[in-house]
């Protein structure tokens, strides 16, 4: 009975120490890990214009107030549509009461609307712009990376940004006395999408309500696209 109680002790240790053994090794992953990071970036020209306009109207009449509004933003997208290259988007639509010196009487309501206007084409968009102001407002003015050349420069930007991980790592080995080095994980991110470089209403030139339509000045300038490496790697000691 006794020699059967000291067998199972020997296997239990045994088993204890064999089951230790991945923990041990876990560890061993670990060591001599160190954390990178490495970023590139390029100017790309912004290709995307975008354009809103809108028209704000009021009337004591909310029905006749919405036909109206209705009918100048009808007029102004038939007129777009005719340009190619150019995106429509109709924008926001809100109406809402006016009051009068009290603040306790409804004494008429005011209703606004926007068109939004997209293309790369920035000299159809800026005539066509500029035709619109004579029944529309300028809103703002736009200048953005458009999708497809975005990812065409992240592309580009994504092998740079490995060849720069590597360089950092194999630094980072010479000065540890490593003889090499291997990746543990390696994470690329770009910086996302740039805010829109916005041009305001009062950058604009204004023309007079009989004078022909004025083209809006365009300078649509650049923004910086990155890429980040962020990584692991475990450098190898002699």
């Amino acid at each position: 009975m006794h020699t059967f109680r000291r067998s199972a002790a020997l296997l239990a240790l045994s088993a204890g120490t064999v089951a230790s053994l991945p923990a041990l090794a876990a560890d061993e992953l670990h060591y001599n890990q160190i954390s990178l990071r490495a970023e590139v970036s390029q100017e790309v020209a912004r290709d995307l214009m975008i354009v809103t306009l809108y028209t704000e109207e009021q009337n004591t009449d909310p029905a006749k107030l919405a036909a109206d509004v209705s009918t100048t933003m009808n007029k102004a997208l038939a007129q777009a549509k005719q340009v190619k290259d150019v995106t429509l988007r109709q924008g926001s639509r809100n109406s809402y009461p006016i009051y009068d010196t009290k603040g306790q009487k409804i004494t008429g309501w005011r209703e606004r609307a926007e068109l939004r206007l997209e293309s790369s084409d920035f000299a159809a968009l800026s005539k066509l712009t500029g035709e619109l102001l004579t029944d529309l407002k300028m809103g703002g003015m736009d200048f953005a990376i458009a999708t497809p050349t975005r990812k065409a420069s992240e592309d580009a930007l994504l092998k740079d940004a490995v060849t720069a991980f590597k360089a950092r790592a194999q630094l980072a080995t010479d000065a540890l006395g490593g003889k090499g080095y291997k990746i543990v994980n390696l994470n690329l991110n770009s910086n996302g999408y740039p805010q829109p470089y916005m041009r305001g209403p009062m950058m604009m030139k204004a023309a007079s309500m009989d004078a022909a339509p004025v083209t809006p000045e365009v300078e649509a300038g650049t923004s910086q696209v990155s890429m980040t490496a962020d990584g692991v790697v475990e450098v190898l000691l002699p």
